[in-house]
């Protein structure tokens, strides 16, 4: 018997020491396929239906392999609960002490450099960022994280946000005054430290991506890692292993190029070069230009595009762009000969990168290869351009397969078939008939431990599925007054509690406008309106709120 299977067995500390616990075979069948991998090295393909336990189930084993650990989910919010509930749980139970750490994209921590240049730069006194400006000011001077979801009187898409975190593309590393006291710096030397190490999909495939030929990291070196909710690491390796740039990123180089050749003319030799302003303002006039006529001929939604679409009318906005961008980039090289602290410097060179960067993705998208797909996206109304290869399979084997010595993939819908009494004697030749699809499309190759375990739940007897046959098509213009109306009749019909998903931002603050009238004051929240976890948290408080 396994060491995690008598943990989490009947008789084992689980059951003696929480309320109410109940063992679970297939929880037991999971714990026993990690601990063998952790073990004996490999790859796990696990199907573990709702209701299993399989959190605990993969982090039983994986505190007591004495190995370095990442634990990789699909969202921030599944990361919190590991770390903050299910992990100190585990560990008073097993009486461990392991190191742990929680890593997050750098976009989720104030950086204290731009936080400072912010504050000082003409902008701040814009009365709308006036009050959050001094919110920013009382948490950077109380923080202990800088995880700016500690904000919490800050809508989660306030503008200043934007201006005042950190980023891969303004972060100038060991030359910036703030380096030693940055929380990026700290998170990154509590997660060297550290045993296991928590951090979501977006992370993991942005730091697998970096290791290449000419390798870079965002992550420590680890021995072992757990893609939890692993039917979206197709996609998410995608974005990784493709090129993406979208308006807003191009917003940010334009205004970050702004403050920063404004910042460094003053009291400098700089100061008597020409053609500041007009750098930034041609390329600001140049993107406007260009994504003003993409707007026009693409309408919301994605499309998939080809050579002729950036050879066509649009070309000579293709070429202007490019041009401008190059521009920005050349002024910020020359300009580093006229500035003598090195933290200016560092910035310049930063920003020349920046640039250079987004030409050259640019030019990426518009060349086009084989075996890759290209398309447009306009989600109310911001657009974004990606390039992404077709088949992730190679990519994958090299990178993560044939790489990292135990790997794991665990998810409640992995496999395309239900399991069959057959299916062991067909595993014996050829794996799971269930998981030849996702093996084929991930590269996981043979040998592969593969387990399918089913939900205990009885979605027959205990689930609603209500489709409506009236409602008017997507498309009519009445569609979604007559979805939110029915939207409220449920919600009125089961007093409350209740979860609210549309398929777009736009549908989402429609369906949040019609309840405001319906549901009590107090019960109606919306996301965007608070950090995620203070929204869940609230919404959990109480049986009868709705959140959309």
């Amino acid at each position: 018997m396994g060491d995690a299977r008598r943990i989490l067995g009947a008789s084992g500390p689980f059951a003696t020491q929480i309320d109410s616990y109940q063992s679970r075979v297939g929880q037991l069948e999971v714990a026993d396929a990690v601990e063998r991998i952790m073990s004996d090295d490999g790859v796990l393909l696990c199907e573990a239906g709702t209701g299993i336990g399989k959190t605990f189930a993969y982090l039983v084993p994986a505190l007591l392999s004495g190995r370095k650990v990442v634990i990789s989910t699909a969202t921030k919010a599944l990361q919190d609960q590991i770390a903050e509930r299910d992990l100190p749980l585990v560990q008073s139970i097993l009486q461990t002490d392991v190191r742990v750490a929680v890593m997050k994209g750098l976009g989720n921590y104030l950086c204290r450099r731009r936080y400072r240049e912010f504050f000082l730069s003409p902008e701040a006194l814009d009365q709308n960022f006036s009050r959050d400006l001094e919110e920013v000011k009382k948490f950077a001077e109380s923080t202990q994280s800088g995880e700016l979801v500690e904000l919490r009187r800050i809508r989660e898409s306030a503008p200043i946000l934007t201006r005042v975190n950190s980023s891969s593309e303004t972060r100038i590393g060991a030359q910036c005054p703030y380096f030693n006291d940055c929380w990026v710096t700290k998170m990154k030397q509590a997660a060297e430290a550290a045993q296991i190490v928590i951090v979501n999909h977006h992370l993991f495939f942005a730091d697998l991506s970096l290791r290449g030929p000419h390798p870079g990291r965002v992550l420590p070196d680890y021995d072992a890692v757990i893609l939890d909710e692993a039917h979206q690491v197709e996609d998410t390796a995608a974005l990784f292993f493709g090129l993406r740039l979208s308006e807003s990123q191009i917003d940010r180089l334009v205004r970050d190029s702004g403050r920063l050749l404004n910042r460094v003319r003053r009291g400098s030799a700089a100061e008597k070069k020409a053609g500041v302003s007009p750098v930034v303002e041609l390329a600001r006039q140049a993107k406007e230009r260009l994504f003003d006529a993409l707007r026009k001929a693409f309408p919301p939604g994605r499309h998939v595009l080809n050579r002729e679409h950036f050879l066509g009318g649009h070309k000579a906005s293709w070429e202007n762009l490019l041009a401008q961008l190059d521009a920005l980039g050349q002024t910020a090289r020359a300009w580093q000969r006229d500035v003598e602290e090195s933290d200016e410097r560092e910035s310049l060179e930063q920003l020349y990168r920046r640039a250079a960067q987004a030409e050259e993705g640019f030019r990426g998208i518009i060349d086009g290869q084989e075996g890759r797909v290209t398309w447009l996206e306009n989600i109310s109304g911001k657009l974004s351009l990606s390039s992404t290869p077709v088949d992730m399979s190679l990519l994958l084997r090299d990178r993560l397969f044939d790489d990292i010595p135990a790997v794991a993939l665990v998810s409640a819908t992995l496999s395309t078939s239900e399991r069959r009494a057959s299916d062991q004697a067909a595993k014996k030749k050829n794996g799971l008939p269930g998981f030849r699809f996702v093996r084929a499309r991930l590269g996981v190759e043979e040998p592969a431990l593969e387990l399918q375990v089913d939900s205990p739940f009885s979605y027959q007897e205990h689930c609603l599925l209500y489709t409506p046959q009236d409602l008017p098509e997507p498309r009519d213009p009445q569609y979604l007054e007559a979805a939110a109306e029915r939207a409220w009749q449920l919600i009125d019909a089961a007093d409350g509690g209740a979860f609210v998903l549309t398929t777009s931002h736009q549908a989402m603050r429609f369906f949040h406008s019609y309840l405001e009238s319906k549901v009590p004051r107090g019960d109606l929240f919306c996301q965007g309106e608070a950090p995620k976890d203070q929204l869940l948290n609230q919404f959990r408080a109480t049986t009868s709120s709705t959140l959309v």
